[in-house]
């Protein structure tokens, strides 16, 4: 008798030919209200830190611009920076993401 326990099977959609489908979870890691730090990096331009500071006040309006952590590239072409938020939902975050991602001045947020 063998009673290595059974690893979870993909559930088959049988409305479609070879698509399989794992179940969905909805539970949240994330407590919220939470402090949640965003690092964004972009070009060391003039107006990068600014446009990532109005976003971040866009999204939490306690955002305080004082904690913004700045890291600038070995050779001085890049610069990242850390914001802190007060992340009130997971679609807020999403937003956010979404909103700096497709800022002309992003060119990652994680």
């Amino acid at each position: 008798m063998n009673t290595t326990p059974k690893k979870p099977q993909a559930q088959v959609d049988i409305t479609k030919p070879g698509i399989h489908t794992l179940p969905v979870v909805e539970e949240s890691l994330i407590v919220y209200p939470c402090n949640f730090p965003i690092k964004v990096m972009g070009a060391k331009v003039d107006g990068f830190v600014h446009a990532i500071t109005s976003i971040a006040h866009e999204f939490d309006p306690t955002f305080d611009a004082k904690t913004i952590e700045l890291r600038e590239s070995k050779a001085g072409n890049y610069l990242g920076i850390t914001i802190h938020i007060t992340a009130t939902s997971r679609e807020q975050l999403d937003e956010i993401y979404r909103t700096l991602s497709t800022h002309p001045m992003v060119k990652m947020a994680l």
